[in-house]
């Protein structure tokens, strides 16, 4: 027999199952994420620590400023709102704040490197469901309180100890976790 005609393989050779392999190795990781997503939830360190000390000038003409010495009179738990003008999901999430407030949520907040005349033409847009807003051009008390951005928001007990961390906008769906959260800073619990 000559060299010529010496039989030849038909299996198919690496370069056929290898790439084969890595798709089938990628729709299993797909697979994987979508029926066992990672756990979303963050956890904060600075959950069941006080508020920093801070005293900060008002953000518009309408309300006062916000200092944490407000944390912690009253004995009631209250929201801390970091939001911004500029911010879009902050506007997404005015409704659910008014929806908050009417009822009886005490909401202040802390606007992150804004304009007066920027905060103003916010709220008068989206509304304004704060009692007090603070002035944070820095990003300081944003910053000592573990906020990455914004919108979040806060629960905080009535003695001024953060109980709760919400990252992001809040949705209709979240309102009744919010209310949980202020029920529970409420009776001292976490």
């Amino acid at each position: 027999m000559s060299e010529a005609s010496a039989p030849t393989s038909k299996r198919p050779g690496l370069a056929v199952w290898l790439p084969l392999g890595l798709f089938a190795g990628f729709l299993a990781l797909v697979f994987v994420g979508l029926y066992w997503p990672a756990d979303r939830e963050v956890s904060s360190a600075f959950i069941g620590k006080p508020l920093p000390a801070f005293d900060l000038p008002p953000a518009t003409d309408e309300r006062p400023g916000l200092a944490t010495k407000v944390f912690e009179q009253g004995g009631k738990p209250r929201l801390l709102n970091v939001f911004a003008s500029w911010c879009v999901p902050c506007a997404v999430e005015s409704p659910q704040l008014a929806v908050l407030a009417k009822q009886g949520v005490e909401i202040d907040g802390v606007a992150i490197r804004d304009r007066k005349e920027d905060v103003a033409r916010f709220l008068g847009q989206y509304g304004n469901p704060f009692a007090r807003i603070g002035k944070d051009d820095l990003s300081q008390v944003q910053l000592a309180i573990g906020s990455s951005g914004v919108p979040e928001t806060f629960v905080v007990d009535g003695k001024g100890i953060i109980r709760y961390q919400h990252i992001g906008d809040i949705r209709p769906e979240d309102v009744p976790l919010i209310l949980r959260k202020l029920a529970e800073a409420a009776g001292g619990g976490e």
